[in-house]
């Protein structure tokens, strides 16, 4: 009789506070839609998370959907992946409040990423802002996940996770799977179009390339790239003396497939003049079919909304099998 091995659970969410763009594609998603085969894939669009900072109710609404149609159009079978919404399953909610009264106060304080958003929203300094990572370790231990993919920004918030998990296993028994950090296969790290040494990002959109851009704006945008403030003019990868260069080759590496010597060799004697237009062209047909589709999808919402409610429930009955055994270790009475 064949063994069914059961595959290893992995969850991974995306705040829909901004557009996608080719950083997020190249550095992720592109590697997300072969992962299906191997994990029981989760992913999530962390509206609830959004909310730390202001939105415009009717952009995030948008945004949300937006994102749900470029993962599919981006190769993210629903049929294979659970896809679904923060904010449908209300057990994010429910145990993000118990995990704040396991959370110490000194934890929260030394997250990186409240420094840095108090920083830069000086008038807003909410509350969420400050406990959203028990938030985010109940959007994790939910889902008793085995593997939880990380950037290296987000690794302190996995740690973080794994303490608050195993401090409350310490107290209840074994109520929490502690969740090992998975580190991606490395995507192409992309940086901005018009600055470098600085990662691509929508905050900087003339630097950005959004996947759903129209083909001419890509292409002013690869135009307008800065290269090398040098003479020398020759497409060759020095990442530390040209690094807009460097950045350029990289992502025509990406979407082409070929290596830096055979791009080398192809550009040799022509300057940067014709090498942009030329990632340009590239960038565009890598994305052309991603546009389509999930434009496609996008007014198809009936087919969207199902793929969203669909999601929801299957989260939503993995979660409460997690929440009821939190609250009945607690001490809650039983519904």
């Amino acid at each position: 009789m064949e063994e069914i091995v059961q595959k290893k659970r992995m969850l991974s969410g995306i705040q829909p506070s901004g557009d996608l763009h080719l950083g997020n594609y190249l550095g992720a998603i592109k590697n997300w839609s072969g992962r299906a085969e191997q994990f029981d894939c989760f992913y999530f669009m962390a509206d609830m998370h959004t909310i730390t900072v202001r939105q415009t109710p009717a952009d995030l609404r948008r945004r949300t959907l937006e994102q749900l149609a470029q993962y599919i159009a981006c190769g993210l079978d629903p049929e294979k992946n659970t896809l679904f919404v923060q904010s449908h399953v209300h057990q994010h909610a429910e145990l993000g409040w118990v995990l704040n009264c396991y959370t110490m106060f000194g934890e929260l304080s030394r997250m990186t990423q409240f420094k840095d958003k108090s920083a830069k929203n000086a008038e807003n300094i909410n509350g969420g802002l400050f406990t959203y990572p028990a938030l985010m370790a109940a959007d994790i231990l939910l889902y008793q996940p085995d593997l939880v993919p990380v950037g290296h920004d987000q690794k302190q918030h996995c740690e973080l996770t794994r303490d608050v998990a195993q401090r409350f296993n310490s107290i209840y028994g074994d109520v929490f799977k502690i969740p090992e950090p998975y580190i991606p296969e490395t995507g192409a790290r992309v940086m901005s179009l018009n600055a470098p040494e600085s990662k691509m990002s929508k905050s900087m959109p003339e630097g950005c390339v959004f996947l759903m851009e129209r083909p001419e704006d890509i292409q002013r945008k690869f135009k307008r790239a800065i290269t090398d403030s040098d003479t020398e003019n020759c497409v060759r990868f020095d990442p530390e003396n040209k690094p807009g260069v460097a950045n350029l080759m990289s992502i025509y590496a990406a979407v082409t497939g070929k290596t830096y010597e055979e791009i080398e060799t192809e550009f040799a004697g022509q300057g940067y003049g014709a090498f942009k237009p030329k990632v340009g062209e590239a960038v565009i047909e890598t994305l052309r079919p991603i546009r389509e589709e999930a434009s496609r999808l996008l007014k198809d919402k009936a087919y969207l909304e199902g793929v969203y409610r669909g999601g929801a429930e299957r989260a939503a009955y993995e979660a409460e099998k997690t929440l009821r055994k939190v609250y009945k270790k607690i001490g809650f009475l039983a519904r």
